[in-house]
């Protein structure tokens, strides 16, 4: 009898700015946790141009395809048995997400779901339980993705509130941010925080109800600000799963990233050219939510989406 091959599963995450590419094999017995055999990422740009007019253009449409089919060849490479992909709110909002979904099909084989947000929220939690410890203190864990903007109070154990907000990097920052200077003037900050003080205040009052005490900061925007922290720029695979943020460090990379223009800020050691502009939104952004919450304590998580989905998976085995 051949020996049955071992279960891989490829869990793929459609973001607004970033597609994501987890390929890991189940624990047999003797072992708990699954083996990863590959963690990539690559800088789609899906809502690029085309987010805030509800349509994906047909630039991004052709980078998501060419994507699509680097991350099939990575999936047969590697004997994937099961392959789950989710998009989320690039695709939820554009007038041609279901002709991306179906062209992906016809080209590669993969089935796309695309999530509402309030979905992405609970797969994102159960991604940062698995980076973070939690404990049965409340934290704020938030998730800025390119499309949209994921808020959650929870501890180890439980979901207090959540809500998704479509007020993404991309969406921000072709609201806010002036295209020539590349500067973002003061102006403009103060415009983007109005807004977000009418946007959010279901978090704000979320935040009064539940009161946690941490924030835990998930996905590109969180990782790029604990690189920053450090200086150097890291690949997926060499994140820790969790980093304390110090507030010092925050509030020196919101500076740096304020007053530079766009070539001072790809100059900054720890930032990804393609994040240089959108990290600027979100952390206008980020600094509103602490100015709110009054917390101190930052955490980031290398962990969101995908993981959870795989948490997901491994609970139902």
């Amino acid at each position: 009898m051949p020996h049955p091959p071992h279960r891989r599963l490829a869990l793929i995450d459609m973001g607004t700015n970033t597609f994501h590419l987890l390929i890991v094999e189940l624990p047999e017995e003797g072992r708990t946790e699954p083996l990863v055999l590959l963690r990539t990422k690559v800088g789609v740009r899906l809502g690029q141009g085309g987010i805030s007019k509800g349509e994906i253009t047909p630039e991004a449409f052709a980078r998501a395809l060419h994507t699509m089919d680097a991350f099939q060849e990575e999936i047969e490479l590697h004997q994937v048995t099961d392959v789950r992909a989710t998009a989320t709110s690039a695709m939820r909002v554009a007038r041609n997400g279901p002709e991306l979904v179906q062209t992906i099909f016809e080209h590669t084989g993969i089935r796309v779901e695309v999530i509402p947000g309030e979905r992405e929220a609970e797969l994102i939690t159960k991604g940062v339980r698995q980076a973070v410890p939690l404990g049965n203190e409340r934290n704020l864990i938030v998730d800025i993705g390119g499309g949209s903007v994921e808020f959650i109070i929870a501890d180890e154990a439980t979901i207090f509130w959540k809500q998704s907000f479509e007020i993404g990097a991309q969406r921000l920052l072709d609201k806010f941010f002036p295209d020539a200077s590349g500067v973002m003037p003061a102006a403009a900050v103060a415009a983007e925080q109005a807004h977000l003080s009418v946007v959010l205040a279901p978090l704000v009052a979320a935040i009064e109800e539940y009161q946690p005490v941490g924030i835990v900061g998930a996905s590109g925007s969180f990782d790029s600000l604990a690189d920053m922290q450090i200086g150097q720029l890291r690949n997926e695979a060499d994140l820790p799963p969790c980093t304390e943020l110090a507030m010092s460090s925050f509030q020196e990379s919101y500076r740096q990233l304020l007053n530079g223009n766009h070539e001072q800020r790809k100059a900054i050691p720890g930032i990804l050219p393609m994040r240089a502009d959108m990290l600027v939104v979100a952390s206008v952004l980020f600094d509103f939510v602490l100015g709110v919450s009054g917390i101190t304590r930052i955490r980031t998580s290398a962990y969101a989406l995908k993981e959870g989905l795989l948490a997901e998976m491994m609970e139902l085995n």
